[in-house]
């Protein structure tokens, strides 16, 4: 069958036979230095804008530079595409891509047998293979026997495409990736325009670089179609029935977050401010928003952390929609004025993408582990709200959810991501403006309060008796003047107050004022009437849901509830666990959220965990789900 495609065209190329798969999980993988994580960009870009559906895993090495050729330097991407609607980046790839040793050594075993592997053979040089423990080389004696292997040396490959251009060879190697992408593009056809616009655009002040790396990338397209080790290539329809009619773009889970934070100071009217200190898996925000000063966006790079959430304290209390973005490390460092915010009752977004831990831990690792910080790290009795996203798109309806609690509220909001959503992607539907929920807020204008002889006062602690809140007074607006600080404040007045009745009638107040939000019931997935529930947080929707559905395909029964917030719990939640005579909680931490609702509820929740740096695998997943159901 033929195929049309946007393949440049080749003089003796020959028709080949072209299969239709539904879906398909690739993996590049390389040096730290060998731009494995543009290539994965530029191939999920193609099949974003091809219609599929897809879910992506960039994984980076923990070290900044790790010693070229280890295991440590590794670097991967692996993209999972399909005709229909996925949830994970996939258990297993069906094609690995491996630039060197170390690629494929760090790799293969998780590769069933029968993938595909196309291995870089100029890298198999006997120190390279020393210095990752091969003896003897995988090419040859027999290990790789169980896989469609397919030796391609891209290095020489791409230094031969590109003799024509003035480059050194160090120069013209550095595009093996682009050639690496171009035979990859061909052999699942995937578009090419969309690259050589991104190529052209990314070196536009270099015009010999551009037109050297799209040689390189026509290179690889070209080899693939005339090769004779290629014989097959695949074809991935668009996923029309997965996807609303709407207006579709591939995002990232620190992209969405930014444009949710964007969207939520434009419905609320204000300036956003973002205060940060730089620290990986949190930087990228900080990055996009510094792009949109169009958009009333300021950003301040402080000297610390504390510096950094210092300043958007600041900024809150002077009328902005404030943020401050940060890990778990930071958290830490962030607490005690967390703990300000909430004595000074202002809106703030406290936005934690966790990475693994303790300490410095696993920087470029995913983790959930920072519930119970986010909960109780601080002094005192010091209640903040907890909102998760669950997908990298629902990152962007998490900021605008966390913001209207912050404004409505008046207190600081925890917005929980992880690396996992922070690096990875998929499509999203671009919302219409008139979607977007209304977060106007009402500044204090005047006095609000009234003496007993007469005299009109404004109060900055007297509340909403609906929402607990104390009116926000912009500084400089005149009779509205007040006391801030972090000591006890009496009650309506503001003033310092160290009354024993006073401080227990404020703490329980801020208590209730938490307790009190609105937020919706939770939705239990139960359409066979199951007696085991999965109940899950954050990241961890893609693998459970991925699970549950193999359980359900399989005839199990099963049901599935995920939460959004943790702080406070949905009103239904205890009625929706008592239903069940089984709760499973999986999560990527030693039983945080299992340890809270075995204390709020007295359910036995069994709590399944893992903590090695990476999202769970569905069928991982599926089995533990199983055993729990058979009551094992």
């Amino acid at each position: 069958m033929s195929v049309e495609t946007t393949a440049p065209a080749v003089a003796g190329a020959v028709d080949k036979e072209v299969r239709r798969l539904d879906r398909v999980i690739i993996r590049f993988a390389g040096d730290s230095g060998d731009g494995m994580q543009l290539t994965g960009d530029r191939f999920t870009s193609e099949t974003a804008s091809f219609g599929n559906d897809l879910s992506t895993l960039p994984n980076f090495p923990a070290e900044i530079r790790a010693p070229a050729g280890t295991l440590p330097g590794v670097s991967s991407f692996q993209l999972h595409f399909a005709d229909h609607d996925i949830l994970t980046p996939g258990d297993a790839p069906n094609v690995l891509v491996a630039m060197n040793p170390a690629a494929l050594k760090a790799n293969i075993g998780d590769l069933p047998r029968g993938a595909e592997v196309i291995v870089n053979t100029d890298e198999f040089t006997k120190r390279a293979m020393q210095k990752v423990g091969y003896d003897a080389s995988p090419l040859e004696d027999g290990s790789l026997d169980g896989y469609h292997l397919h030796p391609v040396p891209l290095t020489t490959l791409t230094v031969e495409a590109l003799k024509e251009f003035d480059l050194t060879r160090k120069e013209a190697e550095r595009s093996k990736n682009m050639f690496a992408l171009g035979l990859l593009s061909w052999m699942y056809h995937r578009p090419t325009e969309g690259t050589e616009t991104f190529l052209r655009s990314k070196f536009a002040k270099k015009p010999d670089i551009a037109a050297a790396n799209i040689a390189a990338f026509r290179a690889g397209w070209n080899f693939g179609e005339t090769t004779e080790d290629f014989a097959v290539s695949y074809e991935v329809a668009p996923a029309a029935r997965a996807f609303p009619p709407g207006v579709y773009r591939n995002i990232s889970g620190n992209l969405a977050l930014s444009y949710g934070l964007v969207a939520a100071s434009r419905q609320a009217d204000l300036p956003l401010f973002l205060g940060s200190y730089p620290i990986t898996p949190a930087s990228d925000i900080l990055h996009e928003l510094s792009r949109h000063k169009n958009f009333g966006v300021r950003t301040f790079q402080a000297e610390d952390e504390i510096a950094g959430i210092g300043a958007a304290l600041g900024a809150a209390f002077g009328g902005s929609l404030a943020v401050t973005t940060t890990s778990g490390p930071g958290v830490a460092l962030k607490s005690e004025t967390i703990g300000l915010a909430v004595s000074l009752e202002l809106p703030l977004l406290v936005v934690d993408i966790q990475r693994g831990g303790p300490s410095t831990g696993l920087p470029t690792k995913t983790e959930q582990a920072d519930l119970l910080q986010a909960m109780y790290g601080r002094n005192g009795e010091a209640p903040v709200p907890v909102v998760a996203p669950r997908t990298p798109a629902d990152c962007f309806d998490a900021a605008l959810e966390a913001a209207r609690i912050a404004l409505a509220y008046r207190t600081p909001v925890f917005l929980l991501s992880d690396g996992y959503l922070a690096n990875g992607s998929e499509p999203w539907r671009v919302p219409e403006a008139d979607e977007l929920p209304d977060l106007a807020v009402r500044f204090a204008q005047g006095p609000n309060h009234t003496l007993d002889d007469g005299t009109e006062v404004f109060w900055p602690y007297k509340r909403d008796p609906h929402t607990l809140a104390r009116p926000w007074a912009i500084p400089g607006t005149p009779g509205l003047e007040h006391r801030i600080g972090g000591i006890e404040k009496q009650d309506g007045t503001g003033n310092i107050s160290y009354d024993p009745a006073n401080h227990d009638f404020m703490v329980r107040t801020r208590q209730a004022k938490i307790d009190g939000i609105d937020v919706p019931d939770l939705q239990a997935d139960d359409p066979d009437g199951a007696r085991t529930l999965v109940l899950g947080w954050g990241s961890t929707y893609g693998p459970i849901t991925a699970a549950v559905r193999r359980i359900r395909a399989q005839g199990g029964h099963i049901a599935q509830a995920h939460l959004r917030h943790l702080n406070p719990f949905p009103p239904n939640l205890g009625e929706v666990l008592t239903r069940y005579e089984r709760v499973v909680i999986p999560e990527m931490n030693l039983g945080q959220l299992a340890t809270l609702i075995r204390a709020e509820y007295l359910i036995d929740a069994l709590s399944y965990t893992q903590v090695n740096g990476m999202p769970f695998k569905a069928e991982q997943l599926a089995t533990a789900l199983e055993e729990a159901i058979d009551g094992h």
